[in-house]
């Protein structure tokens, strides 16, 4: 049987590392590598847990995207280390972390799993286009980051998330049926309803403002009841009975932000997406020798002996 189209929110599961385990996993020469050892064991468990026949590590070419901040300059902003000055944006990342970056990168490429970036875009949108091209097989998007639960559907090929928010050992599978239920949305168009709902209720992290006043509850009530966050917009604009007083004054005070809110949050699917190589799972190391000498030279020892241990022809 062939196993699930595995796509990996790869700077969700390596930050998520890093502050899991311990700065002092370091390398020879003293670099911390404590992102790179859980990222690499995390990719066991992947292989071991979720057996994909295809695997993606998906990376941001852009953390910021431009199209984004122009029609939200609040998008990610809190999360700049120092303002531009007519420069790219520079995303605050601790500085131990920042190096072990190109060493994942390189493992990656040792084992030869292939890696994807689209310029000018983020992580979410390769995975979004990724998932929404793919035809032939299941897809497992692996993240820490809710964003992305707004593609779970259940066809063409089903589309569900594994959500390692609170760690590998507490993963969840969510597909439709599971964001319906939490979120209180339709189950018939869970993804797109649950960006809806995002846009409405907006999310700090990003630098969302969301609609003052709409919390969860009542932006997922609101989008069940109407269908769409445009539908909403448009029944209020008309004067529908079925949207309260207050609540169509605090989408009217709003309209602004709810006028380009959809673009920012929803993936942009149409990501020109550019590829390393073929998305095969490796039955072997590409290069075997690289990966001994990283090993090595960055200590990574018993995490990459659990990668080998976990490919399909170990």
């Amino acid at each position: 049987m062939t196993g699930p189209l595995a796509l990996l929110d790869s700077a969700s599961l390596y930050f998520r590392s890093f502050f899991a385990l311990p700065d002092s996993m370091t390398a020879p020469d003293g670099t911390p590598v404590n992102a790179v050892r859980g990222f690499t064991d995390t990719l066991a468990r992947i292989l071991t847990d979720r057996r994909p026949s295809r695997l993606v590590a998906c990376l941001d070419a852009d953390w910021r995207p431009k199209f984004r901040t122009d029609l939200l300059p609040s998008y990610k902003a809190h999360r700049v280390a120092v303002p531009g000055h007519g420069e790219a944006d520079v995303e605050e990342v601790p500085d131990t972390l920042t190096p072990q970056v190109p060493i994942i990168l390189e493992v990656l490429a040792a084992f030869g799993f292939a890696t994807a970036e689209a310029a000018g875009y983020e992580a979410d949108d390769v995975i979004g286009a990724l998932a929404t091209r793919e035809r032939t097989a299941a897809v497992e998007v692996i993240t820490g980051d809710r964003d992305l639960f707004q593609l779970v559907r259940a066809e063409p090929t089903p589309a569900s998330v594994v959500y390692v928010g609170k760690g590998w050992a507490k993963a969840e599978v969510l597909g439709p049926a599971e964001i319906a239920e939490r979120y209180g949305v339709p189950v018939e168009h869970a993804g797109p309803a649950y960006a809806d709902m995002s846009a409405l209720r907006g999310d700090p992290s990003d630098g969302l403002p969301g609609v003052a006043g709409i919390g969860e509850k009542t932006a997922a009530k609101l989008i069940t009841q109407f269908g769409s966050l445009a539908q909403l917009l448009a029944a209020s604009s008309a004067g529908d009975s079925r949207v309260p007083l207050k609540t169509r004054l605090r989408l009217t005070e709003a309209a602004d932000y709810l006028a380009v809110a959809p673009t920012v949050v929803q993936v942009a699917v149409d990501a020109p997406v550019d590829q390393s190589g073929p998305d095969a799972v490796p039955a072997v190391p590409a290069d075997p020798d690289r990966v001994a000498m990283l090993a090595e030279r960055w200590n990574l020892g018993r995490s990459v002996d659990r990668l080998l241990a976990a490919l399909p022809g170990a």
